[in-house]
């Protein structure tokens, strides 16, 4: 494949649920305090660049799995790396099937599990159907579709919000509900009201059942009912789920802002997690694995970012409107919804359809091809030594990989929409920033690296990354020290994964592979050198 073609299907692949749904209604709850997330997935494209894509493409391996065998010569870390590759993918592979239930019910009304199905039909009927070189095709294209699919809708909700006054989206405090607004509560909700406020009550608040009475809202924390139904007046204050900070005044567009525990920690362990969890997604690195040379693979990475920043210029223009488009998000949590929801609330009739559809095509459209990619990663890995490899063994694996997250159970599946797209993706770059980064960088540049150094580390650091992220789904602690661990462990775990790693093979260092130099001059020297 031509790096550029390459390069677009790259982009198309990164660009999953969390990019195409989660930003935005990051971005409505949140404000500028997570705008370091789009940053720090182009950024980790230029770690990828300087440190990983041309040496691994020399190294002439398939798989990550591969790789590890072929550097270190162990058995043993070449399935710690697949069991590796496989975790990552299922946590990648949740928020698509969560991000295309959201789609498939804003637009229709069908519950979750229906959007889930749909999106596992469609990408194991590619992937069993071409393998490798179609899904590389399919996702080139997807990419361009996905830009246009946000980008003219984007332009066209600009341009209604000038006509409209240009409002600014950090007001002049907590947001208010621009219109009379009917907010229906899907599962149960705890809210906290900024403000004194009126609203028509019916259904359960407060454990008390009310038939359509007005009711005053104190200052404070309230729970609603699942199928309550509440009439907001125009002008009145919009309540947030609890799990949503309430960010007053300018607080809003400010980084580091008051409304979570330990803020300057948390952002700086995301985005460690978000700039060398790129570096270790299986099913990106694969796509080098397509370049013609290490050259090629050089040119493919540095196009990357230019068209990511591309796409991430619009995401933006989406969560800022809908504070004030569609604060009703808000009050459920429902923030995944926000990039299909603003559309339809400026252009309302037809012309709105016409746009919330533009962005449903291109939202499926990253579901599908970043969990086809997933899909191929965790297959080749699979197939390579558990099968034996072979056309039949990659199918079974590809089977394999899409009916294990099918697996999760329904209760966990709805704890997946509160927890969100974005924050869904974070655990599976954290995890992977624990185990295959530390193994790439170590393994490509640095000679000492042992199998018994590499093992330890992947079982310490991947370890704890997966048991922090599987206690995250299933609930944990809510705050303190604790909960901030738990949710964005990478500032701890990657000193530490590097460290086992380096103490391990410094203990062993009479085990250091025979073939570490030969392995080295491969990896760095010119391939036309190389292969004389």
């Amino acid at each position: 494949m031509t790096p550029l073609w390459n390069a677009a299907a790259i982009s198309g692949e990164y660009i999953s649920a969390a990019a195409f749904l989660g930003w935005a209604g990051l971005l409505l709850a949140h404000g500028a305090d997570v705008l370091w997330l789009p940053i720090g997935a182009v950024g980790g494209y230029v770690l990828l660049l300087a440190f990983v894509t041309a040496p691994l493409r020399r190294s002439g391996a398939y798989t990550i799995s591969d790789f590890a065998e072929w550097r270190l010569g162990s058995l043993a870390v070449r399935r710690l790396v697949s069991v590796c590759v496989c975790v990552i993918g299922w946590f990648y592979l949740l928020p698509q099937f969560q991000g295309a239930g959201v789609t498939l019910w804003v637009l229709t009304g069908a519950p979750p599990w229906a959007g889930w199905a749909l999106v596992v039909a469609v990408a194991a009927g590619l992937v069993l159907s071409g393998g490798m070189r179609s899904i590389t095709a399919v996702q080139a294209m997807q990419y361009w579709v996905k830009v246009c699919a946000v980008a003219v809708p984007a332009v066209a909700v600009l341009a209604v919000w000038r006509l409209d006054g240009a409002r600014d989206p950090a007001g002049d405090g907590p947001p208010k509900f621009p219109r009379a607004t009917v907010v229906r509560v899907q599962t149960d909700v705890a809210v906290r009201v900024p403000a004194d406020t009126d609203v028509t009550v019916h259904g359960m608040l407060d454990g008390r059942t009310h038939r359509g009475r007005p009711v005053r809202l104190p200052r404070g924390r309230h729970t609603v009912a699942e199928g309550t139904e509440l009439r907001f007046p125009a002008g009145a204050w919009v309540p947030h789920a609890e799990r949503l900070p309430i960010k007053e005044d300018r607080v809003w567009a400010l980084p580091f802002a008051q409304g979570r525990d330990h803020p300057l920690f948390a952002t700086y362990s995301a985005l460690l997690g978000v700039l060398l969890g790129t570096m270790g997604l299986p099913h990106i690195l694969m796509r080098f694995y397509t370049a013609t040379c290490g050259r090629a693979a050089r040119r493919t990475a540095a196009m990357v970012p230019v068209l990511l920043a591309l796409f991430y210029l619009f995401p933006v223009v989406y969560g800022a409107l809908g504070r004030f488009y569609t604060p009703e998000l808000l009050v459920t949590g429902d923030t995944d919804a926000t990039i299909l929801m603003v559309p339809q609330r400026l252009v309302p009739g037809t012309a709105g359809a016409l746009l919330t559809g533009l962005v449903a095509a291109g939202a499926f459209a990253a579901f599908i091809s970043t969990s086809c990619g997933i899909v191929v990663a965790i297959a080749g890995t699979v197939s390579q030594r558990l099968l034996r490899g072979g056309v039949s063994a990659f199918r079974l694996g590809a089977v394999f990989a899409l009916a294990v997250p099918l697996g999760v159970p329904l209760t966990l599946a709805s704890d997946l929409g509160a927890i969100g797209a974005a924050r869904l993706v974070t655990l599976a770059l954290t995890v992977s920033a624990c185990s295959l980064c530390p193994l790439l960088l170590l393994g490509i540049w640095w000679r000492g690296l042992t199998a018994a150094g590499a093992g330890a580390g992947l079982l310490v650091g991947g370890g704890l990354a997966v048991a922090a992220a599987v206690t995250r789904l299933f609930g944990g602690p809510g705050d303190g020290w604790p909960a901030v661990l738990l949710a964005q462990p990478a500032m701890v775990l990657v000193p530490l994964t590097f460290a086992v790693m380096v103490a391990g093979s410094l203990l062993t260092r009479r085990r250091v592979p025979r073939r570490a130099d030969r392995a080295l001059a491969r990896l760095h020297l010119p391939e036309e050198i190389v292969n004389r």
